[in-house]
């Protein structure tokens, strides 16, 4: 078992992974957006067990004005087949050091209002509702 950063030759294997969190979104537009998101120094984090894939986290170190030095979690999934076994507390743990080691005051992350378990989850955690995310389409 290893906790690592994915680099770019395993796009497919953090495919497999992510894909079932990001449902609508298909490989060519993932490795599409994966490209882009590099000058956001976007990295690729995962749990992995004998080179299967087994939680994937997608962060960036960030700065504004209201979080000021924050770690952001753009996605954060764990594999079905391995769902309540403590892998997602293990990443959070990871992402904690990862987010220290960087000088970050916080994390951040935003959950669709749909995502009650992983809410709950969150919470468990140690991390508090404290905003809402306000979307439109311009598209």
């Amino acid at each position: 078992m290893q906790i690592r950063e994915l680099d770019l030759k395993e796009l497919e294997l953090a495919y497999e992974v992510l894909s079932q969190l990001r449902t609508q979104l298909s490989y060519k537009e993932f490795e599409d957006l994966i490209y882009d998101m590099r000058h956001m120094e976007y990295k690729m984090i995962g749990i992995l067990d004998d080179h299967k894939l087994i939680s994937y986290a997608g962060v960036a170190v960030q700065t504004n004005l209201y979080h000021k030095r924050h770690l952001y979690v753009f996605d954060l999934v764990t594999d079905e087949s391995h769902r309540g076994e403590g892998y997602g507390k293990m990443m959070l743990e990871y992402l904690e050091d990862y987010a220290k080691m960087a000088m970050c005051e916080n994390i951040v992350l935003s959950s669709g209002f749909s995502r009650e378990d992983a809410h709950k989850f969150y919470e468990k955690n140690r991390f508090k509702k404290v905003s809402y995310v306000f979307i439109k389409n311009i598209g």
